[in-house]
């Protein structure tokens, strides 16, 4: 008599089953099984373009993942962020995001495309660095006192470029405005390297950005140093007093990076990108190289990075509002 293979079916399934879910853990453990994208919102040379690189090259070699650098200017970065937070959510795209797109761009532009929040996961802390007020050589402003005197003598004569609208420097030097009781004109631009050359050629008098982004001018001596904004001297600046040292109390302006993604990544990728970064970050070269732009390492878990966005996000709303400064 012929036995029916009725009964198999169920051995037949749960082998099926079996089979499907080992090949999707097997999958998940492969993450990532290609290459990830890393959005820098500013153009390439700039201090969060030069600090991407380092650490990307870091991890991919170190993990033997590849790490596509992708920038993407513009809108005080706020294109690059909003192509992170719309992209696919399945840990291959990330950003690097800065204190000015996502702490205080939310408070400054009347319609932002994206909630920083809500529409993005924080993966992890990167490095800080302070700003610094630089000058051309050839400038006859020696000190930051010289500025200020000048800009009291003739309000709005004097430029100063940033990195865009909304940025850190922006906000910082609007608020130095203020307490120093002078006017500057703003000129924005998408990144560092317009800006520079129009500070030498003259058409900029003052540039305020973050030290990565300039150290290797003033170290050459292109570029005279005033100030810097943290409320110590850099170490790689020793000379170079702080905005306390030069009369303005308690003044205070640090532009911190780090990575995030889609708000619906996987939380494994996020883990296995976390342990990643911070891993780079821990080794004696990175920390070298970045302390040689000026910039500070940290690191730490998503949920630290996520509480700064947060709290950040309130303080710098409070400059913004003090400012009177909206964008559209």
């Amino acid at each position: 008599m012929r036995t029916s293979s009725l009964g198999s079916i169920p051995r037949r399934a749960a082998l099926g089953l079996a089979l499907l879910l080992a090949s999707g853990i097997a999958a998940a453990q492969a993450y990532p099984a290609r290459p990830i994208k890393l959005i820098v919102p500013f153009p390439p040379g700039g201090g969060t373009d030069i600090i991407a690189r380092e650490v990307a090259n870091k991890v991919a070699t170190s993990e033997g993942w590849t790490i596509v650098i992708d920038n993407k200017p513009g809108s005080g970065g706020n294109i690059g962020v909003d192509a992170a937070a719309k992209a696919s959510p399945d840990g291959y795209t990330l950003v690097l995001g800065q204190t000015s797109n996502l702490a205080i761009n939310p408070s400054l532009y009347t319609k932002l495309p994206y909630d920083p929040v809500k529409d993005l996961a924080a993966v992890g802390l990167v490095a800080s660095a302070p700003l610094v007020v630089v000058v051309s050589s050839a400038s006859p402003y020696k000190k930051l006192a010289d500025v200020v005197a000048a800009a009291k003598a003739k309000p709005t004569a004097l430029n100063y470029a940033s990195s865009g609208n909304g940025t850190v420097a922006h906000l910082a030097t609007e608020q130095f405005q203020k307490i120093a009781g002078i006017q500057l004109t703003h000129v924005p631009y998408k990144g560092a390297s317009q800006g520079m050359t129009d500070l030498v050629g003259g058409q900029i008098q003052l540039y305020v950005s973050s030290v990565p982004t300039l150290i290797a001018q003033i170290k050459s001596g292109q570029l005279r140093a005033l100030a810097v904004t943290s409320l110590q001297r850099n170490r790689d600046l020793p000379d170079v007093p702080t905005m306390v040292e030069a009369g303005y109390k308690d003044f205070e302006a640090v532009t911190w990076f780090g990575v995030a993604g889609p708000a619906a990544m996987p939380k494994d990728a996020i883990a296995k990108l976390n342990a990643a970064f911070n891993k780079a970050l821990a080794t004696p070269d990175v920390q070298k190289k970045l302390a040689a732009q000026g910039a500070e390492v940290l690191s730490g878990p998503p949920e630290k990075f996520a509480s700064l966005i947060r709290t950040d996000g309130v303080r710098w709303g409070a400059i913004v509002k003090a400012s009177g400064v909206r964008l559209d």
